[in-house]
């Protein structure tokens, strides 16, 4: 059995602390946003010419996982090593679990169309006719579970056409480019800040037995390459942040679409986009779970419609 600590700390010292937690025998130590999915949460994100002002959060949240019989002896250590005050939240019992179990239990083939299944290697496709792209959980988000990826996802199987252009911004898992080029996509591409993300992302597109090459943002560069569809399903804030970089890539008669967005932040992502192009009319495409997703088609002339 092992014991959650919940601690609060500001700004750049919550890296520190948890660097001092791992050192004092933590099992393990997460930080999060202490404002996630409220409106003062704060975007940590940014590409070339983008890079965020902070690089750290106003206030985070740390999860730490300790043999119970040291934990507070660790706590201490770790407090006396950096010298500076924090917060203790919560203690919680965690039961010894068989962790691979528990998550493979979590994960059951997840239908998106009649055509299209996101599968777990450790499930058989439920329709053998139907196009099944084999994903497990792992280090980078998208497991075709969360609304926002299977909002995205659903888009694609209604709209991709046969050797259309990808950029998938943010890929994580590398689910939405896989799944663009099973249904047929011709160049898929996928970017992320996050190298886990982009092995990630290589690793299923292999076992997936299709094309897409993976970059981070800097590999894109500064080319003037376009795409006929631009995916990016990250949060709002990040979205409107990147709003500049992911117009520019929008080829004429192209599509962008937007995911990771609350229903009550889609009026402030598209005022946002509409402040760098006038003539964009994003538009909600659809809704699921109080997510919803943001879709627009640029013209042959190169104005943007819903």
């Amino acid at each position: 059995m092992l014991v959650e600590i919940t601690l609060r700390a500001d700004g750049p010292f919550a890296e520190t602390l948890a660097d001092a937690l791992i050192e004092a025998g933590a099992s393990s130590v997460s930080i999060e946003d202490a404002f996630a999915d409220s409106d003062d949460e704060m975007p940590l994100y940014g590409e070339p010419g983008f890079e965020p002002e902070n690089q750290a959060w106003l206030r985070s949240r740390l999860r730490v996982l300790a043999e119970p019989d040291r934990a507070d002896a660790i706590i201490s250590a770790a407090g006396a090593t950096t010298n500076r005050a924090f917060v203790v939240e919560r203690r919680v019992a965690v039961d010894d679990t068989d962790w691979v179990r528990a998550t493979q239990s979590q994960f059951t083939p997840t239908r998106i169309s009649d055509r299209l299944w996101i599968v777990p290697t450790w499930h058989c496709p439920p329709d053998a006719k139907a196009i099944a792209v084999r994903l497990d959980p792992g280090v980078a988000f998208g497991t075709g579970t969360h609304p926002t990826t299977r909002l995205c996802l659903s888009w694609l199987d209604q709209n991709l056409r046969s050797g259309a252009t990808v950029l998938d911004y943010g890929c994580g898992s590398g689910i939405l480019a896989i799944t663009a080029a099973k249904l047929g996509a011709g160049i898929v591409v996928g970017t992320d800040i996050d190298p886990q993300a982009l092995a990630a992302a290589r690793h299923n597109t292999e076992a997936n037995e299709v094309a897409a090459s993976y970059t981070d943002p800097h590999g894109l560069g500064q080319s003037a390459t376009t795409f006929d569809i631009v995916l990016a399903n990250i949060l709002s804030n990040p979205l409107k942040l990147l709003a500049p970089a992911l117009l520019a890539r929008v080829a004429r008669a192209g599509s962008l679409i937007l995911s990771g967005i609350l229903e009550r932040q889609a009026a402030d992502v598209i005022a946002s986009y509409r402040r760098v192009d006038a003539s964009l009319p994003l538009s909600v495409w659809d809704r699921v779970d109080g997510w919803v997703c943001l879709a627009g088609t640029r013209d042959s002339n190169g104005t943007l419609a819903a």
